[in-house]
């Protein structure tokens, strides 16, 4: 991740600004339509649905709604360009390698203007898209795209007649439905591996993000990938999303999202073709600082973490043990770091937190920080919503906060910091663990076998030390139990997007 303005790089506080670019204020959007086989389409139906700028709550264009037939007719394309003798079929793996390349170049000259999109549809900081959204996407175009030549099985030594080896193929068509806090970055997780292996993709992304998802169509087509590689339609998820959930002729589906939705996925993907599924989900993330830690980083990364994105980040810091012998010190520099914490425009370089995305998650958050209030923790700052600015809610901090609070137990995904208090090292481990979720935790000592047994003892797919969301194209991402299935990022992910197919071969003479 890169940093601006004492956001967090690779997990640590940086205070270095970079030359800052200028958002395109007055960005015209283009791109509203289905994109199937290369080509811009209207949706079947004639329905359209608005997107709106979480800012200053103004629609900002209409998008078409696909709908069922607009997914069979995106997934008859996909499945045509994965045909057998199909341009993409017989491209070769430095082919796609390079494709990849390009793509990311595209994005380096469009950053600019993916960045605006971006913020127009999500209200996250234009300097934070254009730093950590989109560099993200590029790290990792170009790092699948040197996986391409390099996917590849083994030799097996069995019988001394037999030779066997196994091939790593593409499964098939890939179907990806994308969420709205990271809607360009989570596309890239699942499109670059995808095409790395030689898939191709349907895409739906959120409703409530379309537009950078629509913009890549036109890299896609600007790059030279065959018509049918990848699809994009968007509408709702019980139309649209439902219509990929259960199709039969999609062989996978990754979904980033909430839990709720994962598990309507998996049980519609069980009932179709056992298509298979990944799944990245929800989290309820510990955040350990114990006594000894460095506190001016514990203090900063942990306010990092769970303020990152308005709070709106399946990572988020939301449930934070701090030994009780530093607990007031952190506390105190917590509020400090929360009060300080510039909230408005998303476009001004100033700014650090915007809006929630709709008024759905801003009345949820609001909602649980009442119930924080009336369960008897602790409200040291914020708390209420900027009145005067639609969907904007001032940074919050609870101290005194107990297990058995909503605010400790349920995924807030807002601008909410719990604090808690604990006493030992086998407490803590304990309580961390009592939670359905398993994504990221974090801990922060200077004793590093105090580290380790916490990262060996914490069942989370993720465990930082001393660093806060220190994400890698290279590293495997993805969670335990109700946080998801499979992983995202890494070498891992190839394994995601392939089968192994076992060829045996039985010499016609024995060996000497």
């Amino acid at each position: 991740m890169a940093a601006l303005n004492g956001a967090v790089e690779n997990g640590q506080p940086d205070k270095k600004v970079p030359q800052l670019p200028r958002p395109l204020r007055s960005l015209e959007v283009k791109y509203t339509k289905i994109f199937i086989n290369n080509e811009w389409h209207e949706s079947t139906s004639g329905k359209k649905f608005p997107t709106y700028n979480p800012s200053t709550l103004e629609k900002i264009c209409d998008i078409e709604e696909g709908d069922k037939p607009d997914v069979d007719n995106a997934v008859e394309a996909a499945k045509a360009a994965f045909q057998r003798g199909s341009p993409w079929r017989q491209m070769d793996a430095p082919s796609r390698g390079r494709l990849l390349h390009k793509l990311a170049d595209l994005l380096e000259r469009d950053r600019v203007t993916l960045a605006t999109l971006e913020t127009m549809d999500t209200g996250k900081p234009f300097l934070q898209a254009y730093f950590i959204d989109l560099e993200g996407c590029i790290k990792t175009l170009r790092y699948y795209a040197g996986w391409a030549d390099k996917i590849q099985g083994r030799t097996i030594p069995v019988d001394e007649n037999f030779v066997c080896f196994t091939r790593h193929e593409p499964m098939g068509v890939c179907g990806a439905i994308t969420p709205w806090n990271f809607p360009l970055l989570m596309l890239v997780w699942k499109m670059a591996p995808a095409l790395c292996c030689g898939n191709t993709l349907v895409i739906k992304p959120a409703e409530q993000t379309p537009l950078t998802s629509l913009y890549i169509g036109s890299l896609i087509k600007e790059v030279g990938f065959p018509p049918g590689v990848v699809n994009i339609v968007p509408g709702y998820g019980p139309t649209a999303g439902a219509a990929i959930s259960t199709h039969d002729n999609i062989d996978k589906i990754a979904f980033t999202g909430s839990t709720k939705v994962g598990k309507l996925i998996k049980e519609a993907a069980s009932k179709s073709n056992l298509k298979r599924v990944t799944l990245e989900l929800g989290g309820k993330n510990p955040c350990i600082v114990c006594a000894d830690a460095d506190l001016d980083l514990a203090v900063e990364c942990a306010h990092q973490g769970v303020f990152f994105n308005q709070g709106q980040c399946c990572t988020a810091a939301s449930r934070v043990f701090v030994e009780e012998q530093i607990y007031p010190e952190f506390v105190k520099r917590s509020v400090e770091f929360a009060k300080k914490r510039l909230v408005g425009d998303p476009f001004d370089a100033r700014t650090e937190q915007g809006p929630q995305i709709d008024q759905e998650q801003f009345d949820k958050i609001l909602e649980l920080i009442e119930s924080g209030k009336k369960e008897g923790a602790k409200l040291e700052c914020g708390g209420l919503a900027i009145e005067d600015r639609g969907l904007f809610i001032k940074p919050t901090v609870f101290s005194e906060v107990t297990d058995n609070m909503r605010i400790a137990k349920e995924e807030i995904f807002g601008p909410v910091q719990p604090i808690m208090k604990f006493k030992s090292i086998e407490e803590v481990i304990r309580r961390a663990n009592s939670t359905e979720y398993g994504l990221t935790a974090a801990v922060f000592t200077k004793n590093l076998d105090r580290a380790l047994t916490l990262a060996s003892a914490l069942q989370s797919g993720t465990v930082w030390i001393n660093c806060y969301n220190a994400l890698y194209a290279q590293a495997p991402f993805g969670g335990f139990k109700m946080s998801g299935n499979g992983r995202e990022l890494g070498e891992y992910a190839l394994a995601e997007y392939t089968e192994v197919k076992t060829v045996t071969i039985k010499l016609s003479q024995k060996s000497p």
